[in-house]
């Protein structure tokens, strides 16, 4: 389809955010958990979750019933022939669960050679990053401003941010992060998706991340590559399917981390 008949993928999208935002918004700071592993591990999902992932589903069944879903909390796959909306209802729930604002909603919509759209709501904050497409931004407070990564080019300027460096179980991965966290600037942990965001808005130069899923960044993708800075996997290769993923704020800041974290 094209022109006004074109759908507007975004804009559905927002509307997805909002009704998630609506269905976190009681339980935050106030919030009970459960633990997906059980004894021996700690894997908490919580109410909010569930309840925000539900509302979007059923919202994309009646708009978009052809369309797949894949969410954190009740599983899908990617495809490459039919439209997936990709949804992780709060990305960073354990920061969610000591009340820290660096949890966000993920929403990306692949339409098989990886997102188009991606939007991460931070409700609590009401801030959103977006991206459809002519750029990405932020929108918090009624105004809307156009997001820029920075221009940090080498890693000794650079800032690096990752969630934990738990991620890194495998010894090489490990290895190569220390390496990295010693050749840059200075490293912030316990940011979750937000130091994407960050990175977007020209505040954060590098995420170095592993063992990520695709609703962890799908949604992450425009919102990087629309603000300018670059996104793939540790050597390189198409962040769409996860794994081991580095975000950057210019090509040659991203290329000095690849190097680095090659294994």
């Amino acid at each position: 389809m094209a022109g006004s008949d074109k759908p507007d993928y975004l804009a559905f999208a927002h509307q997805l955010a909002d009704a998630a935002r609506d269905a976190i918004a009681p339980y935050f700071r106030n919030v009970s958990t459960d633990n997906k592993f059980g004894p021996g591990g700690f894997d908490p999902v919580t109410a909010a979750d569930r309840a925000a992932e539900r509302i979007m589903r059923d919202l994309i069944a009646s708009q978009y019933p052809h369309h797949r879903v894949y969410g954190e909390e009740e599983g899908g796959s990617l495809s490459d022939d039919t439209p997936t909306w990709v949804l992780d209802p709060i990305d960073g729930t354990r920061a969610f669960i000591c009340g820290l604002p660096t949890w966000g909603t993920l929403i990306a919509l692949d339409l098989g050679q990886g997102p188009v759209v991606g939007i991460l709501d931070q409700g609590f904050t009401e801030e959103r990053f977006f991206a459809g497409g002519d750029g990405a931004y932020l929108s918090r407070g009624g105004q809307t401003q156009r997001l820029a990564a920075r221009k940090t080019a080498s890693l000794a300027d650079a800032t690096l941010a990752t969630t934990s460096p738990d991620l890194f179980t495998n010894p090489d991965e490990a290895r190569v992060f220390r390496a990295l966290r010693d050749r840059v600037r200075m490293t912030r942990y316990g940011t979750d998706c937000y130091a994407y965001a960050m990175l977007a808005a020209g505040h954060i130069d590098l995420v170095v991340e592993s063992g990520l899923k695709p609703y962890d960044i799908q949604a992450l993708i425009p919102i990087i590559e629309q603000a300018g800075g670059v996104i793939t996997t540790w050597d390189g290769g198409s962040p769409r399917k996860a794994g081991r993923i580095v975000a950057a704020a210019t090509y040659e800041l991203h290329q000095a981390a690849c190097a680095v974290l090659a294994i």
